[in-house]
């Protein structure tokens, strides 16, 4: 009896060990400045955090399948550690992969690649290359360069000091307290950036400044851009969304194709660009300095600009309503204009429609001041300067 339960337990343990839900732990002496492979060649998550052992630590978690379903190869070579995983089957459409979590020391370059899965990385400096086929990339506390891309998830990278591109074909992207030349664009989703701060002291030719310091750079196919700070400067371009920068330095260049645009406050030049929306734009700052040329134009929407009180302004306004429009457009304007009004409908650009022009030199007119909407009322408002 004694015999049978023994054998009993021992089957028992057996049965338990192929049951999903083990793990697979290996660790390998690594010096910082090495560089660690992954190749999912199947897919699965990877997260990889920094720590100060020169050590890499590897857990392989096999949620609903068993290590003898895997072949998983560790390899040490002279750049580091060299880790990849393929299924042994023949059929994996509906195989749930492994996930694989990875501690390596903080500076330590790193190549990621997984057929699917999440990749989760915080905490490394170095040179991070990789892609995801469909997962979401959450990267935080990096240093260094980065280049990743995923092909239907989010991005979010927060707290980081990085250069590179982050690229997503289908998700949000977000970056929050991000310092250096990182670029984020995405073919289908919103793109925030909050505290972001480019380097300083680059330099770049054929901004719309003229100066030195490196732009916020965004662009998405099909989602909203919004920016909180860009004081060098920001190019944003979207296919259909709306653009929002709370404030920007030196100049604005912003592009949709059918959403509005609201710069809170541009303390410089502006060009914006709107295929059906509205656009609000106030210029802050001294009007005596830098370049403030502005250049607005809406193929239906109103456009309002503010400007600060002296501002030397060449004002160039048209605004053309059509015959079949809804209701009355005007120019309203705090400065005084010379406005035209022609009494009759032009008919060479399709629908019939009367075009008002509204034109003045302020101030010497150092500065271009062009707007242009269809169907739609101009604002030019005064902002009166603190005392």
């Amino acid at each position: 009896m004694k015999r049978f339960i023994i054998v009993l337990l021992m089957l028992l343990l057996m049965t338990i060990r192929a049951f999903p839900g083990e793990t697979l732990e290996k660790e390998f002496n690594a010096a910082k400045g090495k560089c660690l492979d992954v190749d999912l060649k199947i897919g699965g998550s990877i997260s990889i955090s920094g720590w100060e052992k020169d050590k890499v630590a590897v857990t392989v978690l096999f949620k609903k399948t068993t290590p003898d379903q895997w072949d998983i190869n560790f390899r040490e070579t002279a750049d580091g550690i060299e880790i990849e995983a393929t299924y042994k089957g023949s059929e994996h459409n509906n195989i749930s992969s492994p996930g694989f979590e990875i501690r390596t020391p903080s500076q330590f370059d790193l190549k990621v690649k997984t057929m699917g899965g999440d990749i989760n990385i915080k905490g490394v400096t170095g040179e991070i290359t990789g892609r995801t086929m469909g997962g979401a990339l959450e990267l935080a506390n990096l240093k260094g360069t980065i280049d990743l891309k995923t092909m239907g998830g989010d991005i979010t990278l927060k707290d980081s000091d990085i250069d590179g591109k982050l690229k997503t074909m289908g998700g949000r992207v977000l970056f929050e307290n991000v310092t250096g030349d990182v670029k984020g664009s995405s073919m289908g989703g919103n793109v925030i950036y909050t505290n972001v701060k480019p380097r300083e002291n680059k330099d770049r030719n054929g901004d719309l400044s003229g100066k030195s310091g490196e732009a916020v750079k965004v662009s998405t196919m099909g989602g909203d851009i919004n920016v909180s700070d860009s004081p060098d400067g920001a190019e944003v371009h979207t296919m259909g969304g709306n653009i929002h920068i709370k404030s920007a330095g030196n100049f604005v260049k912003a592009k949709t194709m059918g959403g509005n645009i609201a710069v809170d406050s541009i303390d410089g030049a502006i060009k914006a660009t709107t295929m059906g929306g509205n656009i609000t734009v106030t210029m802050t700052g001294d009007p005596q300095k830098g370049d403030r040329d502005v250049k607005l134009q809406s193929m239906s929407g109103d456009i309002t600009l503010t400007v600060p009180e002296g501002l030397s302004m060449d004002v160039d306004i048209e605004l053309a309503y059509t015959k079949n429009a809804q209701k009355n457009y005007d120019i309203v304007s705090d400065f005084p204009l010379k406005v035209e009004k022609p009494d009759t409908w032009e008919e060479s650009k399709g629908t019939p429609r009367k075009t008002i022009y509204g034109k003045a030199q302020i101030a010497g007119a150092k500065h271009k001041i062009k707007i242009n909407t269809i169907n739609g009322n101009i604002y030019l408002k005064k902002l009166k300067l603190e005392k």
